[in-house]
């Protein structure tokens, strides 16, 4: 750090790795085992002839298709590069010195990045000993409460009628809903936003839309909260979508059946996977996301993630105390899986 920098302490996120080769599976960064929408492909093929042009400030070609998506209007929907974007603009307009964030202490790594980078307070609260989140735990917060449903890293949903006592809990405080895997068999809050005027949503088209490269992101929320982060986004950066992601969002979006059947697929997986790894002795909480979180008495957490690398499996470990036996494991192609599970074998075999 220069001596220049007035962010003197801040520690960043830590994305999960990206090998340039040799791993031969990569089950670390929830990324989706199947291809973009041919139809987001063809749209991207055709955006690229206007690069020399600035990308649509309005992004409305997303907002409109998402709004029809969601059953909302134009105007109860943000288009963000990445959903961390829509994150950092959410941190900024509804957080403040004594206006602290409220979230778990297992979750998404960078909300406690957004308060430290924004100069925020921030209260974390424990999980219960299942790893699931008490709702009563986050009535009358300080400030606004973010709740990643289904939770990260766990997978584990928090069901609808606590969501809304928690938004019932909080009418002067905003409560905002991270649903990044909801698609994988969770259920969505967005159609609540004309409900609770104290609502926001957060969703990506990196998981069940297959463009994490793409980085494109959303929000919805009621007009006025979606106006508060709009006005914040043409504050820094007016043009923050490029011409070939809105392209490709646009497609997707038009190409529901694609990713229904991409969804299935991994649900299916996803249900495989975590069966055969419980007939091995692992603990496995019930996930609702495109990863399984797993456990086994007998293993440290750190030394399968180790094991796995060594076999050209790659899976995320976190050194977080509560959860460092476990590794959250991505699913991918039931080719994929069947791998895990025999490396998985051959490990606890070495440690009988």
């Amino acid at each position: 750090m220069s001596r220049f920098c007035r962010r003197e302490g801040l520690e960043p996120y830590v994305p999960g790795e990206q090998p340039k080769g040799g791993i031969l599976i990569k089950l670390n960064t929830n990324e989706s085992p199947f291809p973009p929408s041919p139809k987001a492909l063809e749209a991207a093929s055709a955006a690229a002839g206007n690069l020399r042009l600035y990308s649509d400030p309005e992004c409305a070609s997303v907002r409109e298709g998402l709004a029809r998506t969601y059953s909302v209007s134009p105007e109860n929907v943000l288009v963000s590069n990445g959903s961390d974007e829509a994150l950092n603009f959410a941190f900024m307009a509804f957080c403040s010195a004594d206006a602290p964030a409220v979230f778990p202490d297992i979750t998404y790594g960078f909300y406690p990045v957004f308060c430290r980078l924004h100069s925020v307070q921030y209260r974390e609260i424990p999980l219960r000993e299942d790893l699931s989140i008490d709702p009563d735990d986050y009535i009358d917060a300080p400030g606004m409460v973010v709740i990643a449903n289904p939770n990260a890293p766990t997978g584990i949903e928090l069901p609808r009628d606590a969501i809304e006592k928690i938004i019932r809990g909080n009418r002067n405080n905003v409560v905002l809903i991270d649903e990044a895997y909801v698609d994988f068999g969770g259920r969505s809050c967005a159609d609540l936003i004309y409900e609770y005027d104290n609502l926001l949503v957060i969703g990506t088209f990196s998981k069940s839309r297959s463009l994490a490269g793409a980085r494109l992101g959303f929000a919805i929320g009621p007009a006025e909260l979606i106006a508060d982060l709009d006005r914040i986004r043409n504050s820094t950066n007016p043009y923050n979508v490029n011409s070939v992601t809105l392209a490709c969002g646009a497609a997707a979006l038009e190409d529901s059946s694609y990713m229904a059947e991409c969804c299935r697929t991994v649900i299916k997986n996803r249900e495989y996977t975590a069966s055969r790894l419980r007939d091995m002795g692992f603990f496995v909480p019930e996930s609702k996301a495109n990863f399984v979180f797993a456990s086994h008495p007998r293993i440290s957490g750190e030394e399968v993630y180790r094991k796995l690398r060594e076999r050209g499996i790659l899976v995320r470990h976190f050194s977080k105390e509560r959860i460092r036996d476990f590794n959250r494991i991505t699913i991918g192609t039931m080719e994929q899986m069947e791998k895990l599970i025999s490396a998985l074998n051959d490990i606890l075999e070495t440690v009988k």
